[in-house]
């Protein structure tokens, strides 16, 4: 049987779900005291490199160093579920995470499993990184792209176009595939961070590798034309949607850029 192995980054101790296919995995912990799961910082790793990355560290450790044949990534705080009607208790939730035996199911059919996709409606995808962050590593990704992958550059500039792309830095897909996505995806990103000045940003803003990659999966994906199959997505902790409606608001029309995430 083809082993799925799914890394959930988290920084800290969480419940986590029992089924073996999921791993806990201590995103950033290089230089930091364990907190009783498998850290980002053994084998070859650029943990280091967390405060940017975000859980991109943890996708980098698990294409170097994790042994199966699909391989996912989730979040402490979000995780992929068949569910349509959610427990509102924390607690509760964790039996309503996707079960192995219904990932199987799924991948016979698709190459990828991704999140329903997060639609914006009014603004496209560019505008609304424009309005909500700094514009300038997302422009300077296009740099790269146009430079050393332009292949790609047209599926690229559909991002000022469409109003819609599947968030969060969460999948989960063949080894293959990742090794192919990975190969590209960092390549792209550590060459974005050669040319960027991150002591102009602050701790906040300066995570934009993770925000940037979550625009590019969908752009390795369409080009590459692969199929996938969307699951539905459950955030674990309440989520407060008028305080991020809000900061939305402010963003588009005051142009004041989020300070934080939500």
């Amino acid at each position: 049987m083809e082993k799925i192995k799914i890394i959930v980054a988290t920084h800290k101790k969480y419940q986590m779900p029992e089924e073996t296919i999921y791993l806990p995995l201590q995103v950033g912990k290089e230089g930091k005291e364990t907190i009783g799961y498998q850290g980002d910082n053994q084998g070859e790793n650029i943990s280091e490199k967390n405060p940017y990355f975000c859980e991109l560290t943890g996708l980098y450790w698990a294409w170097k160093n994790l042994d199966a044949d699909y391989i996912g990534l989730v979040h402490y705080r979000r995780y992929f579920t068949n569910q349509r009607n959610l427990s509102k208790k924390e607690t509760e939730k964790f039996k309503q995470v996707l079960k192995e035996e219904e990932i199987r199911k799924q991948l016979e059919k698709v190459d990828i499993i991704l999140p329903k996709k997060r639609h914006y409606y009014i603004e496209s995808l560019y505008s609304h990184y424009k309005h909500t962050l700094y514009i300038e590593p997302l422009d300077e990704t296009r740099n790269i792209i146009e430079e050393k992958y332009p292949e790609y550059l047209e599926e690229f500039n559909k991002l000022k176009k469409i109003t819609s792309a599947h968030m969060f830095n969460m999948f989960i897909m063949k080894k293959e595939y990742l090794e192919e996505y990975s190969k590209w995806l960092f390549d792209i990103l550590f060459e974005l961070e050669k040319r960027t000045d991150l002591s102009k940003y602050d701790a906040f803003h300066a995570r934009f590798f993770g925000r940037v990659s979550e625009l590019l999966l969908d752009v390795w994906i369409n080009k590459n034309q692969l199929k996938y199959k969307e699951v539905k997505v459950m955030d674990m902790q309440q989520v407060n949607w008028l305080k991020k409606g809000i900061a939305f608001i402010m963003a588009k029309f005051t142009k004041k850029k989020y300070d934080k995430s939500f």
